[in-house]
């Protein structure tokens, strides 16, 4: 059967609490996906950890949230594989946060996700930051969905599967 992820059946959400629902039993990915990472403060959290930081207080002026919501993304994030708390490199009683593998593969989302807003958010010339290749200095090349062949994918030319086991 071939179907979008939005016309896939939604029968399967799960209400955590009065008003929320989760997608954790979603067949569509993409609603997995959003339902660990998708809220703001998580997915800039991800970033900031990308970046280098990693003790709660960086991220929390840092990114100027508060604390309570930022103790408890920081602990979902935790639950879902994304970030590991380990005993602070310099010998304090802090802990750090570091990016896990499971992590680390959020990479490409943040860097495509990044150069989305630099081409679509930003006037010309409005200031901005921009991500660099360390060896070169170079920008990082676009990055586009291709195929197993190199040719250039996008939604007229891909479609969805639903996979029944």
């Amino acid at each position: 059967m071939v179907l979008k992820c939005n016309q896939i059946f939604l029968s399967s959400r799960i209400n955590t609490m009065p008003g929320k629902i989760t997608l954790q039993a979603e067949p569509c990915p993409v609603a997995r996906a959003l339902d660990v990472i998708g809220d703001r403060w998580s997915l800039l959290i991800v970033r900031n950890a990308f970046d280098g930081m990693g003790r709660f207080g960086d991220f929390q002026k840092g990114l100027g949230i508060a604390k309570n919501i930022l103790s408890d993304r920081l602990h979902k994030l935790q639950l879902q594989g994304i970030l590991e708390a380990v005993p602070a490199t310099d010998g304090s009683a802090y802990q750090d946060y570091v990016l896990t593998a499971k992590g680390e593969a959020l990479f490409t989302l943040i860097v495509s996700l990044r150069q989305w807003g630099e081409e679509y958010l930003f006037d010309k010339n409005e200031p901005r930051s921009l991500l660099l290749e360390k060896q070169s200095g170079k920008a990082i090349p676009k990055m586009e969905a291709r195929s197993a062949n190199g040719r250039k994918l996008n939604a007229s030319n891909t479609l969805v599967r639903k996979i029944d086991r």
